[in-house]
Order: structure tokens, then sequence, then C-alpha cells
């Protein structure tokens, strides 16, 4: 069935290891992929393009069914495949409610944490970034990471972000808290989210999909360590 499968990727990409940790928790390892460069601009190539006109990654063909989008490529695996691997999304209606929240409240992270601070250090010349923009960026940044603590700290040990299980919302959160270590964020100051991390880090599903520069080239950028 995997060999049915195609995936074009990207390494450290958040929305491509989301796809990734799904396809790996359903049972999927071993599909055919190709990994593209974003320094060589990889994915504004023919076979990206041919499939996906926006130019980006992941994108994913399942026989003749192309989908693009890491939540839709997710959600279809999940529905497709609902008797395989692990249930990401659960049929109980108070977990299935319970997932869901997490799954879209994560588009938090992804706005104060990525798109508002993030790019902006990434993306803003040193000497015109500005004291007092950082200021409100790493602010917010910092609540957003405290409102997930709490719920950490408010389940039980052992839990993840939705309940008592890996679901669909750890596949889509844990990535970004990965991708803020890498980037110099100190988890000892949010104790429940290092628990957490350092579980989940040794996941299977997260070892096979740890993305592969991580391992051998050193994060350019530290500026995750002012949160």
């Amino acid at each position: 069935m995997a060999s049915n499968m195609y995936l074009i990727w990207g390494s450290g990409s958040i929305p491509c290891w989301k796809a990734m940790l799904v396809l790996e928790e359903k049972g999927f390892g071993g599909y055919p992929n190709k990994l593209v460069s974003f320094s060589n601009k990889e994915h504004k190539g023919e076979d990206v393009m041919k499939l996906n006109p926006r130019g980006q990654v992941p994108t994913f063909k399942d026989g003749d069914i192309v989908v693009n989008e890491s939540t839709a490529i997710c959600q279809y695996l999940e529905r497709r495949y609902a008797d395989k691997g692990t249930k990401l999304i659960p049929d109980q209606p108070a977990e299935h409610a319970s997932v869901l929240q997490r799954m879209f409240e994560i588009s938090n992270i992804e706005q104060n944490m990525m798109k508002d601070y993030a790019y902006y250090m990434f993306r803003t010349k040193k000497e015109d970034q500005k004291e007092e923009v950082i200021k409100e960026k790493v602010t917010n940044a910092q609540k957003e990471l405290a409102i997930w603590e709490g719920y950490l700290q408010a389940s039980k040990p052992g839990n993840f972000v939705a309940g008592k299980t890996f679901s669909m919302a750890d596949a889509f959160f844990f990535p970004f808290i990965a991708f803020s270590v890498r980037l110099g964020l100190n988890l000892d100051k949010y104790p429940a989210i290092k628990e957490y991390y350092n579980r989940v880090s040794k996941r299977d599903s997260v070892q096979k999909t740890w993305p592969p520069h991580w391992s051998t080239e050193e994060a350019k950028m530290d500026f995750m360590k002012d949160l």
C-alpha cells in the first residue's frame, strides 16, 4: 500500500514533518519519497510544480490522488486509512472534540512564535530590527508557550497535548516545539513542555522522521533562547 504513495518534502519543514509523522503513525513507513533542497529552490522545480502550482511542499500522492497542504494530507490519511496504525482522531465525542480543539488551536503557535517572531528575526536585517518590536513579539510568544505549559501541567503525567494517547494534535504540536528547541528555546522555563518534548522525541515515528540535516548541521540562529 505504501508503495503507491509518494511524498515530496524538505528537511526541517514543519508542514512536511507533520505529514511524515502521520504517515509513520499510520504504518506507511518506507513510502517512495523525494527530498528537495530549499536553498537550491528545488521546491519550485518541475517535479513539484506539476503537482502543486504553488511550488510548496509537502506534496503527496496516493495512487492517482494528489493532496497538497500538510493539514489536508494529515486529515486525508486519517480518514482514508482510519483502520490502520495509530488512531489519531478518536471517535468518542469528548476525546474527538479535545483533539480537534488542540489541532486548530496550534495555529496560535504558528502565528505568535513563527510568523510574528521567527519570521521577523529571520527576514529582517540586524540593523533594521527594532528593540521595541522584538520585545512585543517575545512577550506574545512567551504568553503562547505559557498557555501550552498550562495545558500539559493540568493533564496527568505521561499524557499528550489532547489526552492520554498520541493524536493528530501531537503530530501538529511537536514539530513546532522541536523547531524552537533547535533555535535555542530553553525548556527549563517550561518543565511540562520539557518532559513532553523529551518523551515524544523518543517515539519511533519521531525518530524515523527527524530532519536529517539537524543531525549534521548546527542551527545558524538561536533567537528562541529569549523566550
